[in-house]
């Protein structure tokens, strides 16, 4: 088990951060406070959250884990602005997520939350340089940047020769690191993985594996992944468990699957 950084970010801990599920230190990129999420099916409230409350350290890898129905989908889209809690509160950098419209929250989401899909989600008709420099033509940055950024990140990832391939023609592996490289573009805050080694083998899932880890440590950025991944989830500098909704184990570093 690999610690490039302490959990703490080298902070000193909060008072009973342990007992409230929360990483140790002050620097927190992402925290939930009593967290609800109850889903209406007809007349029937269906809870799919109770209570969730725990905090991300700043430049972390950390893993959130439960089986199948555990509501760590839910939590992920709450994490990454893409669902709002029915009660509780996420604050991203320190900010309340629940103050902003609609339209600012779009916006922070874009600029902020990066993402990554165990389906790699990559535009067919777009070459890797395309599919890694669309994010920073949403933000309206000039094409200089955009190549200039694009171009890097694919460096970065060991993709910068095969930039004019379309997802069509790059193997699982190589698809992964676009999506890998399409969500670091912007540096973003952080980045949500959901389960990015899923559709992978062994051998491309170890790669992605390591790719992540060293991007969280060259680029000094947030990974929070979900995932069943027993590899994976030995590198974690953080670990949450979640069953039926609640938070039920957090542990500095990786966890049994």
């Amino acid at each position: 088990m690999r610690h490039e950084f302490t959990t703490a970010a080298g902070l000193p801990p909060e008072p009973d951060a342990a007992a409230a599920g929360l990483s140790p230190g002050g620097a927190c990129v992402v925290r939930l406070t009593d967290v609800v999420k109850t889903y209406k099916v007809g007349s029937v409230s269906v809870p799919a959250l109770n209570g969730v409350g725990f905090g991300i350290a700043r430049n972390s890898l950390s893993m959130i884990v439960g089986p199948s129905g555990s509501g760590k989908t839910t939590l992920l889209n709450i994490i990454g602005c893409l669902d709002t809690p029915t009660s509780g509160k996420l604050e991203v950098n320190g900010e309340d997520v629940a103050t902003l419209t609609d339209n600012a929250l779009s916006d922070f989401r874009a600029r902020n939350v990066g993402f990554i899909f165990q389906n790699f989600n990559l535009i067919p008709v777009l070459s890797a340089f395309e599919n890694v420099e669309y994010p920073l033509l949403m933000l309206g940055q000039k094409a200089a940047q955009r190549r200039s950024a694009a171009l890097e990140i694919l460096d970065a990832v060991g993709l910068a020769d095969l930039r004019d391939r379309r997802p069509n023609e790059l193997s699982g592996g190589q698809k992964q690191r676009v999506a890998i490289a399409r969500a670091l573009v912007k540096k973003p805050q952080f980045v949500l993985a959901d389960e990015p080694t899923a559709n992978l083998d062994s051998q491309n899932g170890a790669a992605i594996v390591a790719l992540m880890r060293q991007m969280q440590v060259q680029l000094q950025t947030t990974f929070i992944v979900s995932t069943h991944d027993p590899q994976l989830m030995t590198h974690a500098e953080e670990t949450f468990r979640i069953r039926d909704g609640k938070l039920v184990n957090h542990v500095s570093g990786g966890a049994e699957s």
